[in-house]
């Protein structure tokens, strides 16, 4: 980030958010986040939401997934990255 400080639009949260939620965002742009979702109701639930992913996908285990559905889920999030 450069010296001087920008407000974060929705849309540059989303991108930064699982560096967020990982810990590793750097303090300026965590700091600039933190301010935005203060104000931000969509955002904070778009946050909650992903904790809520996270922790509740931490919980699926290999075994329990077919190959099909490991295909399609891969599949899914590989198609999310590219639009």
């Amino acid at each position: 980030m450069t010296g001087e400080f920008t407000q974060l639009s929705c849309q540059e949260l989303v991108e930064l958010v699982t560096d967020y939620l990982e810990g590793v965002l750097p303090e300026g742009d965590q700091r600039r986040l933190e301010e935005h979702i203060a104000g931000c109701d969509g955002c904070r639930d778009y946050i909650e939401q992903m904790r809520a992913t996270v922790a509740l996908t931490s919980e699926v285990r290999p075994a329990g997934i077919t190959p099909e559905a490991e295909d399609a889920l891969l599949a899914v999030f590989r198609d999310w990255k590219t639009t």
